[in-house]
């Protein structure tokens, strides 16, 4: 190496980790306490891979309740997946009109259902490489089945995960992709659904969007977000009251 090689390679600034400090101490820790404190299950009513499949899709923008109110008399009138495959779409718009986005999903979940019948011979496939291929299937979807419907790993990443694991300080990224890569290198395979899970539930229960409630946190003393915010409650209950200053008195007093 010439010298000024040498030089160069010293200023070159060391590539920054796409990990917090501490991330990697606080995951595992992460991990047991909300396994101690929540089930690994999702909100969503389903009996089958495929039932879950049809109310994942369903449930963007809306929530799980909502979700769970349509499903029954969706798969009361469409029961296989055969049959939703078949279904014409202005029918199924009118099941799940009180979703949002009625057209988009109705045409999500028929066309889906196609692709499962045509494709995989009506099974949901139980490779995420596979269905993340269905039309209407994203990975977060794919995770969600994966993890809720198989008992396979997988690491969905959702608005509350994307949330809970920045304020964990267990990613820097804002990318469900990154994040979910972040994570799992941390986590191990069998536990990659149940925090997932796990988190969604913690976020909305405890760590709200606006209003996270730090002081009941189970994760509070490791959960960097949380400490600074304790601290300086803490400071602002220990500063003292400035007295306010007398008015002098005027000629007129």
């Amino acid at each position: 190496m010439t010298p000024r090689s040498a030089t160069a390679a010293r200023r070159t600034p060391a590539k920054r980790s796409s990990l917090p400090r501490g991330a990697r101490a606080r995951a595992p820790i992460v991990v047991e306490r909300l396994k101690r404190e929540y089930p690994a299950q999702t909100a969503l009513v389903h009996e089958t891979p495929w039932e879950l499949l049809v109310a994942t899709i369903l449930s963007a923008q809306t929530t799980d309740a909502r979700v769970n109110a349509v499903t029954p008399a969706l798969f009361a009138a469409y029961p296989t997946v055969e049959d939703l495959a078949r279904a014409p779409l202005p029918a199924v718009e009118e099941i799940i009109r009180s979703t949002g986005f009625f057209r988009s999903k109705s045409r999500a979940i028929v066309e889906m259902s196609q692709d499962v019948v045509e494709r995989f011979g009506g099974v949901v496939p139980q490779a995420i490489e596979d269905l993340v291929t269905l039309r209407g299937v994203g990975r977060k979807t794919a995770n969600v089945v994966l993890g809720a419907a198989f008992d396979l790993p997988g690491f969905a990443v959702d608005t509350h995960v994307k949330r809970l694991t920045a304020r964990l300080g267990l990613t820097r990224s804002t990318d469900p992709v990154q994040i979910e890569r972040d994570v799992t290198a941390m986590v191990p395979p069998e536990e990659w659904s149940g925090l997932s899970l796990r988190l969604i539930l913690h976020g909305r229960r405890v760590c709200h969007a606006r209003s996270p409630e730090h002081e009941v946190c189970i994760l509070r003393d490791i959960c960097p977000s949380a400490n600074g915010v304790l601290l300086d409650r803490k400071l602002r209950a220990a500063r003292p009251t400035r007295a306010r200053p007398s008015k002098a008195p005027t000629a007129a007093q």
